[in-house]
């Protein structure tokens, strides 16, 4: 297997894997990563197939932080060979305290942080992401106390998730303004399906310089491959509880793109890896994973095809409708 690429995220100095591991499945009722020895087996993977780019939350979990500290007993004694990405910023239901909403606020993000902290076993946070904008902290508070954050070393780079454009442009002036480090990361829903992105999103991450992180990039595992009109592998979170995606799919669109493949000898996953990576801006591919095939599975298809402008042009042309 080629070895994995690194790319810088955004025009900061932070660089991370071409292909991530999401850790939303680490501490997750009815999987293999549930437990400790099933997480200990993913974080392996990814670390001998070259990942370095971990990206969990505080809310991932059976129960509230449950992803964080998995991961943090894991990776203990082999910390600084990782970037560690976590969030911040939606409801965790008192696990920190009171929060009326205000998950953004100076007050929230000093506890929000000191507990990830604390459940990862680490000094510092790689990459802080806000999870959400709150609707009610101004952007400029929580860049005030993430900057205190960078200051004394508990952070080293922030982002944010599930921005709109303007509030893309809103978050660049505000720091630019108060004189605070910028967001170098913008993470959205992204894939082949869900293209929204391309409309304002990301023409404000390339503006802007940020590194693009999508999320559920394989569509809950349909862009695998594995997956077919009548089904596909018992347990698979689709077949085990999410069996609409199969029954709502675009087939006759998913065979035209698996012929695509077909003809140039790769995979549905090489293929989908490869259009992603092709995009302007984007930075890494987020997958989760429950087995260690499928992280070593991920990691093949990030280098396995690096496709032509107009190999890139033809996929999006196939999915079109979904812009």
């Amino acid at each position: 297997m080629a070895e994995i690429e690194y790319r810088a995220l955004g025009r900061s100095g932070l660089v991370v894997s071409t292909v991530g591991l999401g850790c939303n499945n680490f501490g997750r009722p009815g999987t293999v990563t549930e437990t400790q020895e099933g997480t200990d087996a993913v974080i392996n993977a990814a670390i001998d197939a070259g990942v370095t780019l971990f990206d969990t939350a505080d809310v991932y979990g059976g129960e509230r932080g449950l992803s964080e500290t998995l991961m943090g007993k894991s990776l203990e004694g082999r910390r600084d060979g990782v970037v560690l990405a976590t969030k911040f910023g939606m409801d965790m239901a008192g696990t920190n305290g009171p929060d009326w909403g205000a998950r953004g606020s100076r007050r929230y993000v000093r506890r929000a942080v000191e507990a990830s902290l604390r459940r990862l076993r680490t000094d510092w946070i790689d990459l802080y992401q806000l999870h959400r904008p709150d609707g009610v902290t101004p952007i400029e508070e929580t860049l005030d106390v993430l900057d205190d954050l960078i200051a004394e070393g508990k952070v080293r780079y922030i982002g944010h998730s599930n921005f709109t454009g303007w509030q893309i442009a809103d978050a660049e002036y505000q720091a630019i303004l108060h004189g605070h480090p910028k967001f170098v990361s913008a993470q959205n829903h992204y894939n082949l399906l869900v293209r929204g992105a391309e409309l304002e999103v990301l023409p404000a991450v390339n503006e802007y310089g940020l590194g693009f992180l999508p999320f559920f990039p394989l569509q809950n595992g349909l862009f695998t491959g594995k997956f077919s009109r009548e089904g596909g592998p018992a347990d698979s979170r689709i077949m085990q509880g999410r069996k609409n995606i199969i029954d709502d799919a675009p087939w006759d669109l998913l065979d035209e793109f698996q012929a695509f493949a077909d003809a140039r000898g790769i995979s549905m996953l090489d293929a989908t890896f490869g259009w992603l990576l092709a995009q302007p801006g984007l930075t890494s591919v987020i997958a989760g994973a429950t087995k260690p095939e499928q992280v070593e599975a991920n990691a093949r298809a990030a280098v396995a095809w690096h496709p032509a402008a107009e190999d890139v042009a033809e996929i999006s042309r196939i999915f079109a409708d979904y812009v």
